[in-house]
């Protein structure tokens, strides 16, 4: 028998009015949406009230809940070792969104300017974000909770569907590739090496990288191979958007100060397999998230957006009203991918029914701390590999 799931989330931006929509649809399991909090807790009460959650108020009155099993942390990851430490201190498991963590200035002296936090040396940043990692997992580990990895590609239901095909299958991995790209991130602090730790490698690279991790591991243990790990990794970064000319058009982001809006990466596996993953804030017609399997007897391609559940046309915007097509799409005029249901199919809503069946049930996740470490761990090295 289940047990109630009370929920916490801490943060109120965009991630949280998605995870808010989710926990709302948890089915099977009796879910509470208890609590919201952040550093402003007259924000998270208008939150709260703005999104179904029975109240708002402090980190700290969050925390000290004891009907509040876990905690969704929907937060810059300079803030993630801090949130998940307290979390794990006051016994509640913890949801992380990627990445797990990231070098934002740590060992440097506070109030650091940003020029010099950037200009950090690759291999002390790769030391700094694997080190938080370590000591979120051992955290949890000594309080008796669950680190669970936000990766929500891996809860996509065409991501499954290609997973159960694949272990199907008798082929082996042989190539994968993958990419996130969109037109410009939602928020300004995206721009800064210090509020994020990195660029469009780091906030959408992540994605097929953790897919594509996930994906070799379990491979590894259905073909009782040993153990499959990244053996090296090279990348490419950086700002296209410094191509712009004065004078010319120009319809997505700019002004990144010291982060890419481009960046590559390739893993070479220990087993001879390759993965290559890109992440760009320069393509225009909304969210694109697609993964590509190159297997030995198979192929499969992972649309996860766009998709052609439902296609429109309009001559021009706002045909439909004020009705939502897709995320980063800019209108409504010519051809559109309307997603029917996007919390569905990015994955994000089976990422957080996972989280209420393991807190239920006391059963223990496969998309857990260790994997976010190592994404965090092959994202540094292609970095450190681009300088």
């Amino acid at each position: 028998m289940s047990t109630r799931v009370g929920i916490g989330i801490i943060g109120h931006g965009f991630l949280a009015k998605t995870r808010s929509r989710c926990w709302a649809r948890v089915f099977g399991i009796d879910v509470a949406k208890s609590m919201v909090a952040g550093r402003d807790p007259s924000r998270a009460r208008a939150f709260a009230a703005d999104h179904g959650w029975s109240r708002g108020g402090s980190i700290e009155e969050l925390l000290s809940d004891p009907s509040i099993t876990v905690v969704d942390l929907c937060v810059p990851q300079s803030a993630h070792r801090e949130l998940c430490a307290r979390a794990a201190a006051a016994g509640k498991h913890v949801l992380c969104t990627k990445p797990l963590t990231a070098c934002t200035g740590q060992g440097c002296a506070p109030g650091a300017p940003r020029e010099e936090i950037a200009k950090t040396a690759p291999r002390i940043m790769l030391s700094r974000a694997c080190e938080d990692a370590q000591a979120m997992i051992d955290g949890c580990k000594r309080a008796g909770v669950q680190l669970f990895y936000g990766e929500n590609w891996i809860f996509a239901p065409a991501f499954q569907r290609a997973a159960a095909l694949n272990a199907a299958s008798n082929g082996v991995i042989l190539e994968m590739r993958g990419w996130e790209s969109h037109s410009g991130s939602h928020s300004a602090y995206a721009k800064e090496w210090r509020h994020v730790g990195g660029g469009a490698l780091l906030r959408l690279g992540s994605h097929p990288i953790g897919a594509m991790l996930w994906l070799k591991a379990r491979e590894a243990a259905r073909r009782g191979a040993g153990a499959v790990s990244v053996t090296r990794v090279t990348g490419a970064v950086a700002d296209v958007t410094r191509a712009m000319s004065p004078g010319a058009t120009c319809d997505v982001a700019t002004g990144w100060h010291d982060v890419e809006s481009w960046g590559t990466a390739t893993m070479q596996f220990s087993d001879g397999s390759v993965g290559t993953v890109f992440g760009s804030d320069v393509m225009m017609g909304g969210m694109q998230s697609h993964m590509t399997i190159l297997a030995s007897d198979h192929r499969l391609e992972v649309a996860l957006s766009p998709n052609d559940a439902l296609r429109t046309y309009s001559a021009r915007d706002g045909t439909f009203g004020n009705e939502y097509m897709m995320e980063k799409a800019s209108g409504q005029a010519g051809w559109n991918h309307a997603m029917p249901d996007e919390d569905m199919s990015s994955g994000q809503q089976g990422l957080v029914q996972h989280v209420a069946e393991c807190a239920a049930n006391g059963t223990v996740t496969h998309c857990d701390g260790a994997l976010g470490a190592e994404v965090v761990r092959v994202v540094y090295e292609a970095y450190a590999a681009a300088r």
